[in-house]
């Protein structure tokens, strides 16, 4: 019940371009028009919103590349010119990384001061309420197997990226500015389902039965080293019993 009609884009206004947009508008007659916009153009982002609005009347604008340096100028000036509502904007390419603007949570994000209420909606939306209920369940009875470990990084991967998470998590603010620490992070949680996922369902209930032949088994199977499986399961048991002190 919903149609989004994508227009052609322009890094420059041009007059064939705006009677095309002109006519689809009177053609379509649709609820709502937004412009998306590069947070990165500067006053071209500016110029560009200020002559779209004049012809179509916009109803809001999206910004894109909000995660660069120049997120908090555009922002600002593409509203003063328009009066019209940034409604959403984007950190990235894949569609968890578009989110609805609100001013406050963005001025807290640039000033290094975390965003924790989209933090928590992005984790409320990953984990469904039976699942964290159940999760939690098992780490009140000494039950979290490596199972329900795997289940943990997948949803951590549906929050979106480490990158993106650093941002919204106060005090994280040094380790976002070091992409090779948020590869590192990324790249052992890809590892770590791997490694589960080469396990069999008996050996992800209960990690006591994989010996030293289990090992090496599993690390062949995962692409990995034996001391790759060594130091996951290690930090699947400092999880487990940290969690276990939490609750």
């Amino acid at each position: 019940d919903t149609v989004i009609i994508d227009t052609a884009g322009r890094l420059h206004i041009d007059e064939e371009l705006m009677e095309e947009l002109k006519n689809i508008k009177s053609q379509v007659s649709p609820q709502e028009v937004l412009l998306v916009a590069d947070a990165m153009t500067g006053q071209d982002a500016v110029n560009v919103s200020t002559s779209f609005n004049e012809a179509l009347d916009i109803d809001g604008i999206v910004l894109t590349k909000m995660d660069g340096d120049a997120r908090g100028g555009a922002a600002l000036s593409i509203k003063a010119v328009t009066g019209k509502p940034i409604k959403f904007f984007g950190t990235g390419e894949k569609l968890e990384a578009l989110e609805v603007f609100h001013p406050d949570r963005i001025a807290s994000r640039i000033l290094g001061m975390g965003d924790m209420l989209t933090f928590i909606e992005k984790a409320q939306a990953a984990f469904e309420d039976k699942q964290a209920e159940e999760m939690a369940r098992k780490l009140l009875k000494k039950e979290f197997s490596l199972a329900d470990f795997r289940e943990a990084m997948l949803a951590m991967n549906k929050l979106g990226s480490l990158d993106s998470m650093t941002q919204m998590i106060p005090g994280m603010k040094q380790i976002a500015k070091d992409p090779k620490a948020i590869e590192t992070a990324e790249k052992e949680i890809k590892k770590t389902i791997a490694i589960i996922d080469s396990m069999t369902p008996g050996e992800r209930l209960n990690h006591t039965v994989i010996n030293g032949s289990r090992r090496k088994r599993i690390a062949l199977g995962s692409g990995t080293r034996v001391e790759d499986i060594n130091r996951m399961i290690k930090n699947y048991m400092q999880m487990k019993n940290m969690m276990k002190n939490m609750g």
